[in-house]
Parts: structure tokens; C-alpha cells; sequence
């Protein structure tokens, strides 16, 4: 009987072996799973603040902008020029109306 019960013993032990290997196997995967989404959550993290970073820089130039354009238009501190505005509309429709006036002498077409 202690013949059988050694055999027994050792197919416990082998089989505990081979769970263990098993065990072992699938801790590493999980390891190296883990180890790529931190790879990954990193170089996430690192392209937000990048794009962040751009929307900051872009918000500061977008200030800037607006705050040059309020300048050049008179828009300030509550006194907004019209007449500026009215003359630079007038401009730019003489100017579009002298180049089609021109473009249509130019390419020998009647003007309308």
C-alpha cells in the first residue's frame, strides 16, 4: 500500500508542478500585459500635454490677435470707432470693384 500511495503522491506533486508552471506562465503574461498599458498610458499622457500645451500657445496668440484687432479697429475700452469700420468696408468694395473693372479690360470681356 505504501507503494500506491508514493504513486498517488506523485502524481499529486507533478500535477501541482505542472499548475505551478501554468501559474507561472500567466503571471508573466499579465506582467507583460501591465507593463505595455503603462508603456502606453505614459505616452498618452504625454501626447495630452503636448496638445495642451499647443491649445494654451494657441489661446495666447488668439489674445494677442484679438487684442491687436481691437487696436487697429479703435475697439477698446467700451468706445467703438464706426466710421473706421464703414470706411474699411467702403475700401475693400472699391478695391474688388477696380479689380474686376481691371481683370475684365485685361482679359477683353465687357464689363457689366
Amino acid at each position: 500500500m505504501s507503494t500506491s500511495r508514493g504513486r498517488a503522491e506523485d502524481v499529486y506533486e507533478s500535477q501541482n508542478d505542472q499548475r505551478l508552471d501554468e501559474l507561472h506562465s500567466k503571471i508573466r503574461t499579465l506582467r507583460g500585459i501591465t507593463t505595455d498599458i503603462h508603456s502606453d498610458v505614459e505616452s498618452q499622457n504625454l501626447m495630452l500635454d503636448e496638445a495642451g500645451d499647443r491649445f494654451a500657445s494657441f489661446g495666447t496668440t488668439l489674445a494677442q490677435t484679438s487684442r491687436r484687432a481691437g487696436q487697429a479697429f479703435g475697439i477698446g475700452t467700451g468706445s467703438l470707432k464706426p466710421w473706421r469700420i464703414a470706411a474699411l468696408i467702403v475700401v475693400v468694395f472699391l478695391v474688388f470693384w477696380i479689380t474686376g473693372k481691371v481683370v475684365s479690360w485685361w482679359s477683353g470681356s465687357p464689363a457689366v
